[in-house]
């Protein structure tokens, strides 16, 4: 048994912007306990009369600055906690916080860079490393990833949570045994053999957690998660196995909602999240005070699964993040205090050791043989496992001959056997279930009949009418999107003809020699040429692009290409692919010189065996015995033998650090495309929603609703116009316009030619239905004719 209280750091996240000098100071002296000062200057705004603490000085294990990193987090709080859990003691590792402190990046890490790994992937490698390494034993790992949202317990590890609302899925419910142990119904446990499988549960359940934005972060995770890994050990030919659990647990943030001022759904989130944060202090306030009887752990489900880590058999760590901002003293100072009240709580962690179910079993099994022999002997006869084929038949015969006889006081005589007795009851409710199944089979056969066929025409008209208001919708996302086109043609067009009007007035005056302006205009006048000849191919290069995408309809597959060429996270996917590959050709590299190294090893042995041998061969030859003096040239083969071994040891260790880096790689750009198909889902869904309550017919122009892009997108994307007026004007044209000199030297002009490309069918997205696709060609054609007016204009 191992007795402690709760081990407590502290982490300070960094700030965005340069603070004031004097907020807060860290003592770390090697002789006593690190502590953090946080400094409050006087508001002179209160008056003279000011009795107001100007500083709060707090205790910790340690405190972990701005400059921290990831793997000094791991190395200090992580990893000892992990070391106990492989010794077979139960193990929490907690971070507490207000929002937007730097919790989530703790716990789970950040996607950016593969650096940023957090506290469950750098455990989850470092317990598989320990597990290859010890061979005395055999080993076990499950994984369970469970969220608390609005006090309500859902599995994260649910396949159905793609398919279905938050709503439907099965709830976890908490059942407690009479010993007081808690178990867990609807979360599941999956089997980990390897770090790889670890890492993809832990993948799927932080992708579908419950995450929104808030005035405080902007990705805030909106619930409490805990990801728990059970651990089995046993010695071959022991009788005893040790379990062990850690439990990772993210809390969500708490919040001033006066602070931050939301509302709706948020605010109804920050009511729970406060309201769990404050049992879970009422738990940690009971446990620090001496002769208290009763602890609220019932209260709230977070409290319920943690009872362990709060006073019980645990050993237990907490992260305290800051915030130290001007803004959020308040909140850091209370954090501080809560940790101080956490320290205060002593753990009894015990070693888990229980005898082997199956040794048990087999035991039983045993004392049961034991006991049949005993009988036998007390009665003098040997009874069979079950009864015979003859004694069921006569079994059978006495109760048809009792329910057929007449005489009341007639009796039914089957021995003391109590076998027989319970074969006579199941054939008596036998008899008389099926004696009401036949009775009930006639009149309900028709009444089936009918049924079945109207829930078969229900069910196909459902179909039918789903199909059509799915193709309806597509058809007014395209044809709002066919608008969008035209106004930015129409602008487009406006721009090129007052830039033709000022190139004419430039033209009409006379350039001196060298003058850099005529030539401008002219490879510009080429290059509207070139992408106008271009852009009419857009539709089709779009299709082959989406043409693995069988599921979805060219419309949409054409949204989701215009969709994903505007998302903000378009870079970032960019980014994260050429490191992959540039990766991937580092590791090809390394492998062929592994394989390389390999050979030549192989090489030098062979070389070696046959000098020896040949030494050994020579000293018989001449009948003498081996020469004292060493071999040069034997010795010169072994130097270099350990040189290539050190050589192929060293790129092994950097292949094998390329292969988790890279498996890390396609994690986050796997996590990546899961977010931006989900935000294309959604944005689909948002469009055809506003256009069935909004017809098109109805809805104007302006009010139609652009693809959602971040702030940082629509800057990028805001000085095409003003500063690339011809290109995008070339680029926008639905077909290419040819340009016709004139005869005159002094002037250049550009006109519209009055054919227009006859090729505009195949990069239609059709419906299918010959009165829909004729009203879009009709559009489309009207479309074209409205804007070469436009271009001869």
């Amino acid at each position: 048994m191992v007795k402690q209280t709760i081990q407590i750091f502290a982490r300070v996240k960094p700030t965005a912007r340069k603070q004031q000098q004097g907020i807060y100071s860290i003592d770390e002296d090697e002789k006593l306990v690190p502590s953090l000062e946080i400094i409050l200057p006087r508001d002179l705004a209160d008056g003279f009369v000011n009795n107001k603490r100007e500083s709060y000085k707090f205790k910790f294990q340690r405190i972990f600055d701005q400059d921290a990193n990831q793997e000094t987090i791991f190395e200090n709080i992580a990893k000892p906690v992990a070391e106990s859990v492989l010794a077979g003691y139960n193990g929490t590792i907690f971070a507490y916080g207000q929002t937007g402190s730097g919790k989530t990046f703790t716990i789970t890490g950040g996607a950016e860079r593969y650096s940023d790994r957090g506290i469950i992937p750098r455990t989850l490698s470092y317990i598989f490393e320990e597990l290859q390494k010890d061979t005395s034993k055999i080993y076990t790992t499950h994984i369970s990833y469970l969220e608390i949202y609005n006090e309500c317990g859902y599995d994260l590890l649910d396949p159905r949570h793609e398919a279905s609302s938050l709503e439907d899925l099965p709830k976890v419910t908490i059942l407690e045994d009479p010993d007081q142990n808690i178990h867990l119904k609807n979360l599941s446990l999956h089997q980990a053999t390897t770090e790889e499988e670890a890492l993809n549960l832990l993948f799927l359940g932080d992708t579908n957690r419950m995450i929104a934005e808030t005035p405080m972060n902007q990705a805030s995770t909106r619930s409490h998660c805990i990801f728990t890994i059970h651990l089995s050990s046993k010695e071959p030919g022991s009788a005893t196995v040790r379990h062990a659990k850690l439990h990772l647990v993210d809390l969500a943030g708490s919040e001033r909602v006066a602070k931050t001022g939301v509302g709706g759904q948020l605010l109804t989130e920050a009511k729970y999240i406060n309201l769990s944060l404050h049992y879970l202090e009422q738990v940690i306030i009971a446990l620090s005070e001496k002769h208290r009887s009763h602890i609220p752990y019932r209260n709230s489900m977070m409290t319920s699964v943690l009872r362990d880590s709060l006073g019980g058999n645990c050993m237990t760590t907490m992260i305290a993040t800051l915030s130290l901002e001007k803004r959020n003293i308040d909140e850091s100072i209370s954090t501080c205090r809560f940790a101080q009240r956490v320290a205060l709580i002593k753990n009894e962690a015990v070693l888990n050791e229980e005898i082997d179910p199956r040794l048990m079993i087999i035991r039983l099994q045993k004392e049961i043989q034991e006991l049949k022999d005993e009988l036998a002997i007390v009665t003098g006869e040997q009874r069979p496992e079950a009864l015979t084929e003859a004694e069921l038949l006569q079994l059978e015969k006495l109760i048809t001959s009792f329910l057929e006889d007449q005489d009341p006081e007639s009796r039914l005589e089957v021995g003391a056997d109590m076998r027989k007795i319970h074969h006579c009851f199941h054939h008596l409710k036998k008899l008389l279930n099926d004696k009401k199944i036949h009775g009930e089979s006639t009149v309900s056969s028709e009444i089936k009949d009918q049924d079945c066929q109207e829930q078969l025409k229900e069910e196909e008209y459902k179909k039918l009418r789903d199909l059509l208001q799915q193709r309806d919708n597509e058809i007014n996302i395209l044809v709002n999107m066919l608008k969008k086109e035209k106004k930015k043609a129409q602008d487009a067009l406006h721009l090129s003809s007052m830039d033709r009007k000022e190139f004419r007035h430039s033209q009409s005056s006379p350039f001196p020699l060298g003058n850099p302006e005529g030539p401008r205009t002219s490879s510009s006048a080429s290059t509207q040429v070139q992408d106008a000849s271009t852009f009419g191919y857009r539709s089709t290069l779009l299709q082959r692009k989406t043409g693995m995408r069988e599921e979805m309809s060219l419309g949409r597959q054409e949204a989701f290409e215009i969709f994903k060429r505007d998302h903000a996270d378009s870079v970032t996917i960019a980014d994260n692919k050429q490191i992959l590959k540039q990766r991937f050709a580092e590791a090809k590299a390394l492998g062929e010189n592994v394989n390389e190294a390999r050979s030549k090893i192989g090489h030098l042995k062979e070389e070696i065996t046959q000098r020896h041998l040949q030494q050994v061969a020579l000293g018989i030859s001449e009948n003498m015995a081996e020469p004292s003096m060493p071999d040069l040239l034997e010795e010169k083969l072994r130097s270099q033998l350990e040189e290539e071994k050190r050589r192929y040891k060293t790129m092994f260790i950097r292949l094998k650090a390329l292969k988790v880096e890279i498996e890390h790689l396609q994690l986050l750009m796997d996590k990546a495309k899961v977010k931006l198909q989900k935000e294309f889902e959604a944005w689909w869904a948002e469009e055809a929603t506003s256009l069935q309550v909004n017809p098109p017919a109805v809805k104007s122009f302006s009010h139609m609703k652009p693809f959602p892009q971040t702030p940082g997108s629509q800057h990028q994307r805001s000085p095409l116009l003003s500063d690339k007026s011809d290109v995008n004007t070339a680029k926008i044209l639905p077909s290419s316009c040819p340009i016709l000199h004139s005869q005159e030297q002094t002037r250049t002009s550009a006109s519209l030619d009055d054919s227009l490309p006859a090729r505009p069918t195949p990069s239609i997205p059709l419906t299918g239905d010959s009165q829909t696709d004729s009203d879009i060609l009709a559009f489309i054609k009207a479309r074209q004719s409205i804007l070469q007016k436009k271009c001869f204009q």
